[in-house]
């Protein structure tokens, strides 16, 4: 009897040894980076609905760096842009290729694809999940605590699929997890109702969630599309992540940001490059957090 399918769609899905088993690779990938390569080609195909600089270089750095290959397939430049449909471009690059990364608006489109694919699908954002990027933020926690079980952690702002992300993490980690948002903007009932956990704490008050948070957590106010962006923002002004919301949480406290950035909005630059930032190591976490990801879906981790 074959394996089973190792599709890597959401955190809330995955059995915490194998979360955990993904972040520790990720450590030895960066430690040993270049090392690991694949015995034989393999070939990731991307598929982007939505554009993306971290996401997309950093896996096909990752997997060239594994002595695999990449193939790139945008609304631009191929027939997904004419009116083909995702599951029939599934259908033909399941013949063509060994793993698959989709990146696109609708999570519905991505356990289609999951169920139509005979290759392992690779959850590489939706409008309602990042699970990718949650996995690097976890590895660059360990990077900077000595223990990361029970840390004190806030997100500040839009309750979006980053947030949701995070609170998906709840279930592998004893994380005490404060979520501030302004009133509208907070994750849905859905996303907290996976976990249920009592260490999740909802604020109106910002200053009030902060408080003794080893780690603030935010993300840009204004997503790609959206309508009536002045109104918006206009609610997400006390949200900002600067120096006297820091100063509030009476620790010495590090800021994490899945970038891009619209600075002088969501966080300043005071905070952003400042001593406690630790944004860059984050994103370069990506890298090897993608590459034990991958590792992961073909069995040889």
């Amino acid at each position: 009897m074959g394996r089973k399918m190792r599709h890597f769609l959401n955190i809330s899905e995955l059995k915490t040894n194998d979360v955990k088993k993904i972040i520790n690779q990720s450590h030895v990938l960066k430690k040993e980076y270049g090392k690991r390569k694949f015995k034989k080609k393999i070939i990731l195909a991307m598929i982007f609905e939505k554009p993306s600089t971290r996401t997309r270089v950093s896996f096909e750095v990752g997997m060239k760096q594994l002595n695999g290959d990449v193939v790139i397939l945008d609304q631009a430049d191929s027939q997904l842009g004419r009116g083909e449909s995702l599951i029939d471009t599934i259908k033909v690059l399941n013949r063509y290729v060994d793993i698959i990364m989709y990146r696109g608006s609708d999570e519905k489109k991505l356990y289609e694809i999951a169920n139509f694919s005979s290759v392992p699908i690779i959850n590489g954002l939706t409008d309602q999940s990042h699970p990718c990027q949650i996995l690097a933020d976890i590895m660059t926690l360990e990077e900077n605590f000595k223990d990361i079980s029970n840390l004190n952690l806030c997100w500040v702002g839009d309750g979006n699929n980053v947030c949701n992300s995070w609170i998906h993490s709840c279930l592998h980690y004893g994380f005490n997890l404060n979520i501030s948002c302004p009133k509208g903007f907070f994750p849905s009932k859905k996303v907290i109702d996976v976990v249920k956990s009592k260490k999740i704490n909802f604020f109106d008050n910002p200053y009030e969630a902060v408080i003794d948070a080893d780690v603030l957590i935010t993300d840009t106010w204004v997503s790609m599309g959206m309508q009536d962006e002045e109104k918006r923002l206009e609610k997400f002004k006390s949200f900002q992540i600067n120096s006297k919301l820091m100063k509030s949480t009476k620790k010495n406290t590090f800021f994490l940001h899945c970038l891009p950035a619209h600075r002088g909005c969501e966080v300043t630059d005071e905070i952003i490059d400042g001593k406690n930032s630790l944004v860059w190591t984050e994103a370069e976490n990506r890298l090897y957090v993608h590459q034990s990801i991958l590792l992961w879906c073909l069995g040889k981790v």
